[in-house]
């Protein structure tokens, strides 16, 4: 965005933060339980409770019966102690187990068998043989002692409501970036009364739009707005990551849950709905948490899978042994084992709790990853396309000449004019303009009806004329006549040249220069150090372009673009079977944000960044598109870990567990088998919390 093509205005319309930030900690404390395809919390109830509860009822269970037939030391038993357990265990079954019936009766609806319905089939055929044993040998005084399981049955209860405990917490904890979001803003505002003056504290979701609101030195500014009166510094680092104080004045916009300086100011509240700033960036580490991607959909295939291997074995498994040793309780105990130990417990908690992680980390960073694909997408880029200004160049322009071309104007006219359509932007040739006016004491005339143009510049009208400010790439489609000699000599100074309109006629140019930003360099070289190419697309003229990309060291240039043509370069590159990331503004840039496999917006807060790109840098630094290759790159890795430690163990666990190595003495038990799937759970928790972005 280097020209008046690319105008815009930063727009910081509000929510109520208070219940939106509620709302989503209580969805994403629920929301985050995603078990391969399925979300399981709704029916887990608080399973701080259910464990505790449970583990009261298994302990004399554990007590009174035996594991696996074999006595342990602290074990005992009396006359009707077998009752106690019986009644214990279908009490422990039916509360500590509904949670895993409930998720396995909605994975078999909808034909999606995974993680609870394995854990189902676990403890539902150690239950119901329990019970069989029971009535053998109690009831029916059976000559054959029959071998019950319920002490596998409380252990592996209680195992697995840990598992999901321990997993909740840890996904709660991951995903604590939306807490800490919605920790930012106070929970009062001073709202000004505009006709007396006076001053009354409200709560944050009663001010309304419109509404003056004080903000005393050192307090935190509570919504987005425009000051109307008073002058500060204004520390944004909590909410960008920029940890300089900002100098802000009169009609200057703040960020809610920025903490104001050492000014006092009143803020006119430009919203408190649902597309603040800081709600905005909540709502989207929200929905990246909550979004399925490429990978995660690979664990859920994992995860049938092995529903279908554990079925498959362990009812392999009972008939084999069944037929070796005839004995039913032998045979069916391998099936148990089986059927337990494939449970894909750690598999569910694999991917989203590094999703959840990275989305944090990123968000701390001051990248929003919106869309959870770029992540995947990442580490394929061949080719990064970037917008000039602001991306490569700090845009902060000043005014190195201007110039009438038509007799009835000055030169000192065509910067008043100038200066009276730019009052209304906040495009950094703007900030140029106006601070070259004022250095010169010029009156301003007054606009109106002053609007951007997509892909043209910027409009109004003074005293009736219509006045525009426009590129050279505008000059050449409408075919209107410049000084081409002079236009070439200062974009060969590095300048960027904007034109002024009246009624249709080119009547002067102000040409500015800009300054590279100290960082570019070292990105571009990376760049090209991973193997990537960096394109620079600009709506800037074409001398100005090349004389930055060379001093880059960016060799494909494209120069006085409109939107349509940054997005057919971008659709000719990707034609060519490259991914493409292109880098933008998000307001011009927003046709080839979508366009390109992967849309990264510098700066954000505006509507069309928000709506078009996939991921947000939020301190328009561009060393941090490679924070993002990074984030990106640690992410996948810590994916495919995940899934190894949360599937990968079955490998050697399933078939040991189905009695393979049974003739040298080692066996699997249905408890053990549990034990090795908690720590593969515990490991993943671990591995996951890892992840770091560089």
């Amino acid at each position: 965005m280097s020209n008046h093509e690319e105008h815009h205005h930063h727009q910081h319309e509000g929510h109520n933060y208070e219940d939106m930030a509620h709302n989503q900690m209580d969805d994403q404390s629920h929301e985050a339980h995603d078990h391969g395809s399925m979300d399981h919390s709704g029916h887990m109830g608080n399973l701080k409770v259910k464990f505790f509860v449970s583990l009261i009822l298994s302990i004399p269970i554990i007590m009174f019966s035996t594991m696996m037939g074999t006595q342990l030391p602290f074990q005992v038993s009396f006359p009707g102690s077998d009752w106690i357990v019986l009644i214990l265990s279908s009490i422990l079954f039916f509360y500590g187990g509904l949670p895993f019936l409930k998720g396995a009766k909605m994975e078999l609806e909808m034909k999606n068998p995974a993680m609870m319905t394995l854990i189902s089939l676990g403890i539902s055929v150690a239950y119901v043989y329990s019970v069989y044993a029971f009535i053998a040998n109690e009831l029916l005084k059976s000559e054959t002692h029959v071998m019950d399981f319920f002490w596998e049955l409380a252990t592996l209860i209680l195992i697995m409501l840990l598992g999901h405990w321990i997993e909740g917490n840890a996904i709660s904890n991951a995903g604590n970036a939306l807490q800490k979001m919605a920790e930012l803003l106070p929970s009062q505002a001073i709202v000004v009364d505009e006709k007396t003056g006076e001053t009354k504290a409200m709560n944050l979701k009663e001010v309304q739009i419109g509404a003056h609101v004080l903000v005393k030195a050192g307090e935190k500014i509570p919504t987005d707005g425009m000051i109307v009166s008073g002058k500060t510094t204004v520390n944004e680092s909590m909410v960008t990551g920029e940890a300089k104080d900002v100098e802000k004045g009169q009609h200057d916009q703040v960020i809610g849950g920025s903490v104001n300086g050492s000014g006092t100011i009143t803020v006119e509240v430009t919203g408190t709905g649902e597309s603040g700033y800081l709600s905005q960036v909540m709502e989207m580490v929200s929905n990246a948490q909550k979004e399925k991607s490429r990978v995660e959909s690979l664990s859920d295939k994992v995860a049938k899978l092995l529903f279908y291997v554990a079925l498959v074995v362990g009812i392999g498994a009972f008939v084999i042994w069944y037929l070796l040793t005839k004995d039913i309780n032998i045979a069916l105990e391998r099936m148990v084992t089986v059927l337990i130990i494939a449970c894909p417990h750690a598999l569910g908690l694999a991917i989203p709790l590094v999703t959840a992680r990275s989305t944090s980390l990123g968000a701390k960073n001051g990248l929003l990853i919106k869309d959870r694909k770029a992540l995947e997408v990442a580490k394929k880029v061949d080719v990064i396309m970037m917008d000039k200004t602001g991306t490569l160049t700090e845009g902060n322009f000043a005014v190195n000449d201007y110039r009438s071309f038509h007799d009835e104007y000055t030169n000192d006219d065509i910067l008043s004019l100038m200066a009276s359509l730019e009052e209304n932007s906040s495009h950094p040739l703007s900030v140029g303009v106006l601070k070259k006016t004022a250095e010169l004491n010029l009156s301003i005339p007054k606009a109106v009806d002053v609007i951007n143009i997509p892909g043209i510049g910027i409009e109004g009208y003074i005293d009736q004329k219509d006045i525009k400010i426009v590129s050279v790439s505008y000059l050449k489609k409408q075919q209107l006549a410049y000084d081409e000699k002079l236009f070439r000599d200062l974009s060969n100074q590095g300048n960027s040249i904007s034109f002024l309109i009246v009624d249709g006629v080119n009547v002067g140019l102000v040409a500015q220069g800009d300054q590279i930003k100290p960082e570019a360099k070292t990105m571009v070289a990376s760049m090209i150090a991973q193997g990537i190419k960096p394109v620079m697309l600009t709506g800037d003229n074409l001398q100005v372009a090349q004389v930055v990309a060379k001093q880059l060291g960016i060799e494909d240039v494209y120069a006085e673009l409109m939107p349509e043509d940054k997005e057919k370069l971008v659709s000719e590159y990707k034609n060519k079977g490259m991914v493409v990331m292109m880098v933008g503004d998000g307001v011009n840039d927003a046709p080839s944000l979508v366009r390109a496999n992967i849309g990264v917006a510098i700066g954000a807060g505006t509507d069309v960044a928000i709506d078009s790109a996939d991921v947000i840098l939020v301190k328009s630094n561009p060393s941090d598109i490679l924070h993002f290759l990074a984030l990106a790159k640690n992410t996948q890795r810590k994916m495919v870990q995940n899934l190894w430690w949360g599937a990968g163990y079955n490998i050697i666990a399933i078939p040991l567990a189905a009695g393979v190595l049974a003739s040298v003495g080692i066996i699997l038990s249905p408890a053990i088998g549990a034990i090795f799937m908690s720590l593969s759970t515990v490991i993943v928790a671990i591995n996951a919390m890892t992840l770091k972005i560089d």
